[in-house]
This record gives C-alpha cells, sequence and structure tokens, in this order.
C-alpha cells in the first residue's frame, strides 16, 4: 500500500528568493492574516509555500481551493509537478495576483494532491 503525501511546511509570504547557486529558498515577508480598510478588498500579491515528501514517483496534481463556506470552496491553483521519489522534499512556489474578499472573515483553504485532502487551513481577513 502506498502512503498519502505529507505536507511538511505551508507558508503565507510575499514572496519566496531561490538562491542560484545552492538552490535554497528564502522566504520573505510570511504573514497569517490579512489586514484591509475596505470591502470587498483585493490582495494585490501572495505566495503560498510548500513542501511535500511521501509523493510516489511520477507525475502529480495539486490544487488550492479557497471559500467561506468549507462547503463550496473554489479552486484557485492546480498544477502538476513531478516526483523522483518518496523521499524527495518537493518546493512548490504558488502565485496568488489579485485575490478578492468580498467581506471580514475567516476564508477555508483546502490542499488537495491528485484529489485527496492534505491540509484544511483558514486564512483571517480583518477589517
Amino acid at each position: 500500500m502506498q502512503s498519502k503525501p505529507q505536507l511538511l511546511a505551508w507558508i503565507t509570504c510575499d514572496g519566496v528568493h531561490i538562491d542560484p547557486s545552492t538552490g535554497k529558498h528564502t522566504i520573505l515577508g510570511a504573514f497569517s492574516n490579512i489586514q484591509a480598510k475596505h470591502f470587498p478588498a483585493t490582495h494585490p500579491h501572495m505566495v503560498w509555500f510548500m513542501t511535500l515528501t511521501d509523493c510516489a514517483v511520477g507525475e502529480h496534481q495539486v490544487q488550492i481551493s479557497l471559500g467561506q463556506d468549507p462547503t463550496a470552496m473554489r479552486p484557485l491553483i492546480q498544477r502538476g509537478f513531478e516526483s523522483p521519489s518518496p523521499l524527495q522534499r518537493i518546493n512548490l512556489i504558488n502565485e496568488i495576483r489579485n485575490l478578492s474578499f468580498p467581506e471580514p472573515g475567516e476564508y477555508s483553504i483546502l490542499i488537495e494532491v491528485d484529489e485527496e485532502p492534505i491540509l484544511a487551513t483558514s486564512i483571517h481577513v480583518l477589517d
């Protein structure tokens, strides 16, 4: 039996720099909520950085969805990635531009790999 992919890191931040000589990732401006002065609000740019492991060899699909109602999520990111080995740690940088929030509150985030949920979390949008 094959194990389910495991999420080792999930960070919301302003950006990620990859050092060209070492390949190391530097997280820039990590944050856990969004402050807005008026609504609807649009956040111009953020990055959802994630590190996965235990992914079987081959091609995989990640989907990240967002919604105020956890039963009515809308996909924001759908992308493929490749795993060379289940032991490999895979860093994925997911850029989000002009994300709109109609009102303040808690917004649910669902992360799935190959249609299997691996994390349900949230981000708070404050007024």
